[in-house]
């Protein structure tokens, strides 16, 4: 018999009733906004309301540096989360909304896989509630106030050429990265140099996912600086009069989205930045309320541990006083066969040696993970190809760095593959041994807090910085902005700033190309290498394959 792929999976889930699980969660129909009868906003009184409890036990789910082969870190997730209820452990997930750009681009859905998805998959693939819409629609209403505001006189003495703010969509589109804008005359305004960036990267989409309630969100709107004078004085949103408008649109978006599991088991999908070029969280206001309703919640960061887990202790739980008890590390055999320099069309059959060559990128990994505080345990994440061997070769590695690596079969047998694990991961979360601290004081200076993750997460020896940025930065501590964490920039494939550059690679230097104050956000993003904050789409992009069948059923997304 045929193995089913993820959609007829998914379509095949037996769902419950959307109020049905927010009643297990003790949550009144009257404090969901239903979106259908599958997905429902929890509304902020609720939130309010719950505030008071105690937390439950917070674990952080992480992968290796990724690869073409593929970790299932969201699978891994989801299928904890579930492994965790049938142990009796009340728990939910919390995971990002997925963006159209991999979607139609590369990358495919963000809602787990096989057995352990969340659902409804392509509805939270597609549009979803509108909570990208909203922050794109906001972002961009900022833009134009920026324009008109020049337009109409520029009362506020706005230097065109130092307009920091541009625009952005939900899609990968290279061609928007750098454009001129209002050509074509005196009624069109003043022609100038901006461009586009992919909306998880905007810093509306950082504020919606740490501000606290809506009173925070303003405030953080206000503070976002979009533009200077001729003097270098900063303007902010709220001199603009835009942050209340703004508020306005993301309004409903700041509710939490709560879902389902194949197993029903709950789950809120709330915000979406992505790891590489922004912090790569889900929303502070989902993680925290999730820790008032369950005794284990489970989220994940993006990307490996180096980008999202990194981000994740000296950004989110920095900013949002949160502290995990437990951390999940995810690997595949295949990917530790491409760490230890395989192709992906040489990972079939049995490579021992290709496993241990990759498996000092499991070390390093797990050796950063423990420089936070936090127990870490490995989630091996099973193929059907991977031998013995080759597990036993993952098992050693990780047991010579102090953490157990155990083989989970979530993918095809959902929550039961996942049982060994969560029995442990409830142990480590419980035992109390978590000394949670991020990795960088808050007074430390800013190219001081870069170098501390270059060299102590990527094992650089150096930053390149030139004069520019170092002045730059400089700057912006003396204008008060010193105590900010960083927020890194880089790619996602390797350590160093140098995708091809597999495993565990030492003696590398990390270049900086462009620094950024996100002021409304709380960081400083810092951009390294070649990355960019608005992808492109691949020679032969995920949208060519997708349509609908005669079924009016979606075929190709994934």
């Amino acid at each position: 018999m045929a193995c089913k792929s993820d959609i007829e999976i998914a379509r095949m889930a037996k769902k419950k009733p959307i109020q049905q699980i927010g009643a297990g969660l003790g949550i009144d129909a009257r404090h969901l906004i239903p979106y259908g009868h599958d997905k429902a906003k929890i509304s902020l009184d609720f939130i309010e309301s719950v505030r008071a409890r105690p937390d439950g036990r917070l674990i952080l789910v992480t992968a290796i540096t990724p690869t073409p082969a593929g970790e299932g870190k969201t699978t891994t997730t989801v299928g904890l989360g579930d492994g965790l209820n049938r142990i009796g452990r009340k728990a939910m997930i919390c995971i990002r909304e997925a963006s159209l750009g991999p979607c139609f681009g590369m990358k495919g859905g963000a809602a787990g896989g096989g057995q352990a998805q969340v659902v409804p998959m392509e509805d939270m693939n597609l549009h979803f509630t509108g909570d990208f819409h909203a922050i794109t629609s906001a972002h961009n209403l900022l833009a134009a106030m920026i324009d008109n505001h020049i337009y109409w006189g520029n009362e506020l003495g706005i230097d065109e050429r130092r307009v920091s703010w541009g625009r952005v969509m939900d899609m990968n589109d290279r061609a928007l990265r750098d454009i001129v804008t209002s050509l074509g005359g005196v009624a069109n305004g003043f022609p100038r140099q901006t461009g586009f960036d992919i909306t998880v990267a905007s810093e509306v989409m950082a504020i919606l996912c740490l501000a606290r309630d809506l009173d925070d969100l303003q405030k953080r709107l206000g503070d976002i600086i979009v533009a200077y004078r001729r003097d270098r004085s900063p303007i902010c949103c709220r001199d603009l009069k835009a942050d209340g408008a703004m508020t306005v649109l993301l309004r409903d978006a700041m509710q939490p989205n709560l879902v389902q599991t194949l197993e029903n088991n709950p789950a809120l999908v709330h915000g979406g930045p992505f790891a590489n070029i922004a912090h790569g969280c889900n929303s502070v206001m989902a993680t925290t309320t999730a820790l008032k309703l369950a005794d284990y919640v489970v989220t994940e960061a993006g990307f490996g541990a180096d980008l999202g887990a990194e981000k994740f202790m000296n950004i989110k739980c920095r900013k949002a006083g949160l502290a995990p008890d437990a951390v999940v590390l995810v690997a595949t055999v295949r990917a530790m066969k491409m760490n230890g320099g395989l192709s992906k069309a040489e990972l079939d059959g049995e490579n021992v040696a290709a496993v241990a060559e990759g498996c000092p990128n499991l070390a390093r990994h797990i050796s950063n993970l423990k420089a936070f505080g936090v127990p870490v345990v490995v989630a091996i994440n099973h193929f059907a190809t991977d031998t013995e061997a080759e597990l036993d070769v993952i098992r050693e590695s990780a047991a010579a760095e102090g953490a157990d690596a155990i083989v989970c079969r979530h993918w095809e047998l959902g929550g039961e593959g996942c049982v060994e694990l969560a029995e442990r991961v409830a142990r480590l979360a419980d035992s109390g041994v978590a000394q949670f601290a991020p990795l960088y004081r808050d007074d430390l200076p800013l190219f001081r807090k870069i170098e501390t993750i270059a060299k102590r997460i990527y094992h650089a020896d150096e930053v390149l910085a030139d004069r520019k940025i170092r002045d730059q930065l400089r700057a912006w501590e003396d204008a008060g902005y010193g105590h900010l964490p960083v927020c890194m920039a880089k790619t996602q494939y390797s350590f160093s700033t140098d995708p091809n550059l597999r495993g565990a690679p030492t003696g590398h230097s990390v270049p900086i190309r462009e620094v950024r104050l996100s002021a409304g956000a709380g960081f400083v993003v810092v951009i390294c290498g070649q990355i960019m904050t608005m992808p492109g789409l691949p020679r032969h992009p995920a949208a060519e394959r997708i349509d609908l069948n005669a079924a009016g059923e979606i075929e190709g997304l994934f």
